[in-house]
């Protein structure tokens, strides 16, 4: 923002050079890059931070020096002569996009004459770096740097059917714009048409075909705030940047615009003459309600450090336009709706440090390093990482959001709700996920398309499941595991990782259904469930073009995990004799699931029985058509001496013997 010193002195009686206006400023949160000497003036260019919109024009500049101060802001009248006609006989205006566009004012300006702009605002124009075009649009461009508010004066006998319309671009329409770019429009960009075309962009740039000319004699004056969000995503699609768009980007002041519009209407009768229609077309169906904070003065003091008096708490506040109103020990403060970017007690605090002086809080030479242990959280996070990695996967790091293919894959919610943002520079990626499974069956997929095979990956992540309406979604933090290997592997990895964070822990894992895989099982820790494994279903290998790959993976709720972890760490004494292993092959029916041999072996296990493990399946032509041959390994041990094979023989038949009678189990001699 570049503040002309003679300029700026019409909104504020100060004696000051330029550069303690530029100290001041500066102190006060807006930083000056450099001071321009004129001849008996100066130009200081100020920085201005993205959530102060208002201090994109003089006055909200002046209102800022005024507090700092002390000094008066001075308004400037704005006053207009009307004529006897109403506005609303020349035009009317339609909101179709009340979300994009909340307000939208016009004003008539008949009878005016373009041509060249008087000296003083023209020089005022150029000492700031704006080029001079015709009076009527200097005047636009003049009123902008004095409010903030971006106007736009159309032809007005340019326009059909004296209609205005906000809505939003027709797909294959195009506009030609102001400077000469050729726009072509796509349907989620907001348009200014009348009753036949676009005549703008809205917010960035209006158009050639209904612009001021030197035959213009009846012009249409806009005032308007549009969605800064929407104005971003057009003026960057379309590579069309304006200072227009810079400040609905930062937000305009919604309720001054009424304001702001009768004083660009006052400047371009000044000097381009002409007389205004009387009053104004005004469509607002998007009011804001007024906004409302408090600021406690025990609060300031703890959060300064330093004792502000009272009374210069309330100057402040009121210098800058909050009409505080104290309440004991409360100060209750309307927010000005200029200031956006004010909206909790936090924010008063800051406007009282930054105007009272940051120099006046006291610094201390010597810093004080206070060394804390590692939480539990981190502990846990670093051992489940360290584990991972020494089993072969990679952390990554992938972004939050999802294309709607994948979201409905993935759903956690019968629903298939999802959490959106209304737009992002990734066109279609604006689902926030539910699951961070098609993000990394993503990086597998890239990962072989270049050659690097096997990938394993892990992430700890956050995902989103909404709620009922009006509540905050769910938000849960997991850790999620996958890799191009079989079911196997990946629950052998989940279980070790449990038992790695609590090695008493009683891990089972119980079939399920999960809408994402052909094949699943429940995680169960000490009884409650901590997660889910999967392979990935042919719908799921289809989406992301994996062909004859096994795909599978895990979810694990990491606060579970947390809780596992947080637990004492049982020991015991490594065994003092050796374990006697039998490898058996059962032939059972294909509707068996590990969870019915694991029960049948539990029935008759003797206590000496240390661990069962799975080690293959097999089906081919020497296997009966409806059975297939399960491979497993039993270990047995004692703790008070040598087990004998005879002793384990005896174990074996038993167990066998429970296998048949559940499950009808054979024992495969070839």
């Amino acid at each position: 923002m570049k503040v002309l010193l003679s300029w700026l002195k019409d909104y504020i009686d100060i004696e000051l050079s330029a550069q303690e206006v530029a100290e001041i400023l500066s102190n006060r949160g807006f930083p000056y890059e450099g001071i321009e000497l004129l001849d008996n003036d100066a130009v200081i260019d100020v920085e201005v931070t993205s959530n102060r919109g208002d201090c994109l024009g003089y006055i909200g500049v002046a209102r800022e020096l005024a507090a700092a101060t002390g000094k008066e802001l001075k308004l400037p009248k704005a006053e207009l002569a009307e004529s006897s006609k109403p506005a609303s006989e020349f035009a009317s205006i339609e909101i179709r996009e009340p979300g994009l566009c909340p307000r939208y004012t016009a004003r008539i300006i008949e009878g005016v004459k373009v041509g060249p702009t008087p000296d003083w605002m023209r020089k005022r124009l150029e000492a700031i770096g704006m080029r001079s075009v015709n009076n009527v649009v200097d005047a636009t461009n003049y009123a902008m740097m004095e409010t903030g508010q971006p106007p736009h004066a159309f032809d007005y006998k340019k326009l059909f059917g004296g209609k205005i319309v906000a809505r939003k671009a027709e797909a294959g329409e195009q506009i030609i714009s102001i400077d000469g770019s050729k726009c072509e429009l796509t349907p989620d960009m907001l348009v200014i048409a009348d009753s036949k075309y676009p005549v703008a962009v809205a917010g960035v740039m209006g158009g050639l075909d209904t612009e001021v000319s030197d035959a213009t004699t009846t012009v249409l004056l806009e005032d308007a705030f549009f969605s800064p969000l929407s104005v971003r995503t057009t003026s960057r699609n379309l590579s069309l940047p304006s200072e227009a768009a810079f400040r609905f980007c930062r937000i305009v002041d919604i309720e001054n615009i009424d304001w702001a519009s009768k004083r660009t209407a006052q400047l371009m009768i000044q000097v381009s003459g002409g007389k205004a229609a009387k009053g104004v077309i005004d469509a607002y169906p998007g009011k804001p309600k007024p906004k409302q904070a408090t600021l406690r003065l025990s609060r300031l003091k703890k959060l300064l450090g330093i004792e502000v008096p009272h009374n210069t708490v309330i100057q402040i506040l009121t210098r800058l336009g909050f009409e505080p109103k104290q309440n004991g020990e409360q100060i209750i403060c309307s927010v000005p709706t200029w200031r956006s970017d004010v909206y909790r007690e936090a924010d008063l605090i800051e406007e009282v440090a930054r105007v009272y002086g940051y120099d006046k809080i006291p610094t201390e030479n010597a810093i004080t390093i206070e060394v804390s242990p590692t939480d539990t959280r981190k502990k846990t996070i670093d051992a489940i990482g360290t584990y991972l990695t020494g089993c072969g996967f990679y952390e990554t790091v992938t972004i939050s959001f999802i294309e709607s293919r994948d979201a409905e894959l993935f759903a956690q919610n019968e629903d298939k709700r999802h959490l959106s943002v209304k737009d992002v520079t990734r066109t279609g990626t604006n689902l926030l996920r539910q699951s961070v499974l098609p993000s990394l069956f993503g990086v597998i997929k890239t990962n072989h398309n270049v050659g690097n095979t096997p990938c394993r990956l892990f992430e700890i992540a956050d995902t989103y499941i909404p709620a009922e309406t009006g509540k905050l979604p769910v938000e849960k933090t997991r850790l999620t595991i996958t890799g191009d290997s079989d079911f196997r592997d990946i629950k052998g990895v989940v279980d070790g990782l449990l038992k790695t964070l609590a090695a008493d822990a009683v891990v089972k894992f119980e079939p399920c259904e999960i809408n994402w895989a052909q094949a699943g099982v429940k995680v169960l820790a000490n009884n409650k469930q901590v997660g889910l494994i999967g392979m990935a279903s042919q719908r799921v290998l289809d989406r992301f073009d994996f062909k004859h790959t096994t795909i599978c993976g895990a979810e694990l709720d990491l606060e579970q995990l947390l809780a596992l972890h947080a637990g004492s760490i049982k020991v015991k004494p490594l065994p003092k004799f050796p374990a006697i292993k039998r490898d058996l092959s059962l032939l059972v029916n294909e509707d068996v699931v590990w969870a019915d041999i694991e029960a049948g072996v539990n029935k008759k296990a003797p206590v000496e029985l240390e661990e069962l493990q799975f080690v293959d399946i097999f089906r081919g032509k020497s296997i009966p058509e409806g059975k297939k041959s399960i491979t497993l390994s039993l270990w047995f041990r004692d703790a008070d001496g040598t087990l004998t094979h005879e002793t384990v023989d005896g174990f074996q038949t038993d167990i066998l013997k429970s296998l048949t009678e559940s499950i009808g189990a054979e024992l495969r001699t070839a």
